[in-house]
């Protein structure tokens, strides 16, 4: 809840008085001048050596987590990105003329837990053992004018961690200062991204923009959030998949592109879904989507390396292997494996008798492709746990995917699910512009049936086949989900930054 002033704890209004006090004395909160940080409390840590005399003209910087008052001296904690360090404060070393005010009123009551201070002085080993910077200078640099949870940790070991996700997601900032490990969990989400583009870089592949505003909202089957523009008059989408632009430049002559790609659906919420995320997709001509396969098995298993600095990694109760080799299964033998039926061959009628005796909820505007997927979702996905790729999906499921070369009535798609969640999306692209038409008008057959997740004709799309588009094989990958896997989080909103929520409630 966002607080009126007149709602002020009586923390935050002291808070502000000591604000007030410290202007009274001529010292600015918050002052606008470079503050010249040469050290951190990790880089410190790691290099700090007694024998060498090192660290000895030491200034650094961060929020001020403890204070333990003693009289004339004092030890505090202050906290930068890289983590924690001790501060011996010493009333005379930081007040070396007559005027203690700096340590006896500045110092002592007016800054609070919370505040942002800066210190200059030098490393040393206290006798207890106690790696710590002896304050020579102390500054003021941020005032902080409201109370920050109180966590408890000791000897690397965390207590009364915040949990609270109401707090947490809402107040990231909040959960970034006072939560050890969420730092480190974006870290590794930059460090996926980077290693990501270091290999697809190195595959000879160029990293590309493509519209977030499109007229069409085309590439997935979703249903799109829809805005105005006011000085064409017309109505646009934020995009909900880049595929259809970024195949359009395989047809102009790049051979290899990829997109970091924020996309937006008007969907649900949950532990797995937020209407705004990540997906990275790649496209490169003349490959086909085994070649992808091998493609994708590289990628993660270098990504889990490089992330945990091992092939396997802990999700939930299950440990996932990102180093052998995934297991293939279509997805017709999959729904036979599991829910125990043989629906291949199966038209819309019959596939909802099937989904009906196997208590598989269903809508009126389902047709094929979504009602096998249903029983898909129902019955199988939760089994795949080591990560595996579904593939050769149903034409009806797949409306922009190369028909199977040894089978029209499939395509050459996989799916790749790991711990019951898919995680990348890939094709043999189709190229065919009659066919890819025909599928669109497929597609716009449905959406008049009432599914509003049906896919738009984007004709310019078609116009573009027409000139000719290599065979090319595309991925599609989620980048939230994916750093769920790889750092061991169990929902999206873990992994984002800022995630959706619902508005806050004025007082």
């Amino acid at each position: 809840m966002i607080t009126k002033m007149a709602e002020l704890s009586e923390q935050e209004l002291l808070r502000r008085e000591s604000l007030s006090k410290l202007r009274e004395l001529g010292i600015e909160a918050y002052p606008a001048a470079e503050y010249p940080v040469n050290a951190s409390a990790a880089g410190i840590a790691a290099e700090y050596d007694p024998q060498k005399g090192n660290f000895q003209e030491v200034c650094i910087a961060g929020r001020l987590m403890s204070r333990r008052i003693m009289g004339a001296a004092s030890f505090g904690e202050i906290q930068d990105e890289s983590g924690r360090m001790q501060i011996y404060v010493k009333r005379d070393e930081i007040c070396p003329g007559d005027d203690k005010t700096m340590y006896n009123t500045v110092w002592k009551k007016l800054l609070d837990i919370g505040d942002i201070v800066g210190i200059k002085g030098f490393a040393f080993i206290t006798q207890t053992g106690q790696l710590s910077v002896h304050a020579k200078e102390l500054t003021l640099l941020s005032k902080s004018l409201r109370v920050l949870p109180i966590v408890k940790e000791q000897d690397g070991q965390v207590f009364d961690a915040v949990t609270d996700p109401e707090l947490r997601y809402r107040q990231r900032y909040v959960d970034l200062i006072i939560n050890p490990g969420v730092k480190d969990t974006f870290i590794k989400r930059a460090k996926i991204i980077s290693t990501m583009r270091e290999y697809f870089n190195a595959a000879g592949c160029l990293e590309v923009e493509t519209p977030i505003l499109q007229g069409i909202p085309g590439g997935a089957s979703a249903r799109p959030f829809i805005t105005h523009h006011n000085a064409l008059d017309i109505p646009l989408y934020l995009r909900i998949a880049n595929e259809l632009y970024l195949k359009r430049l395989i047809v102009g002559g790049y051979n290899g592109v990829y997109e970091f790609a924020k996309d937006f659906r008007n969907e649900g919420m949950d532990k797995t879904h937020n209407p705004e995320f990540t997906c990275m997709e790649i496209y490169v001509a003349y490959k086909d989507y085994n070649w992808m396969m091998k493609f994708v098995e590289k990628l993660l298993a270098k990504i889990c390396v490089t992330i945990n600095g091992t092939s396997t990694v802990k999700i939930g109760e299950n440990e996932v292997d990102f180093g052998a080799e995934f297991r293939r299964l279509p997805i017709l033998e999959a729904i036979k494996e599991y829910a125990g039926v043989d629906v291949n061959g199966m038209d819309e009628d019959a596939l909802r008798r099937t989904c009906r005796e196997l208590h598989v909820e269903t809508e009126p505007s389902m047709g094929k492709g979504k009602l096998i997927d249903a029983i898909f979702g129902e019955y199988c996905e939760k089994k795949l746990i080591q990560p595996t790729f579904i593939t050769d999906y149903p034409v009806e499921m797949s409306p922009l995917t190369k028909r199977h070369r040894s089978n029209p009535e499939l395509t050459e798609r996989f799916e790749l699910f790991v711990c019951g969640k898919e995680l990348a999306n890939a094709y043999s692209e189709l190229n065919d512009p009659i066919d890819q038409l025909a599928r669109f008008e497929e597609q716009a057959s449905l959406k008049s049936k009432g599914d509003d997740e049906a896919m738009f004709i984007d004709y310019d799309f078609i116009r573009a086949l027409e000139y000719g588009m290599p065979p090319t094989s595309g991925l599609g990958m989620g980048i939230d989900r994916l750093t769920m896997f790889m750092t061991g989080q169990s929902t999206i909103q873990d992994v984002l930054f800022f995630p959706q929520m619902r508005p806050e409630k004025m007082a």
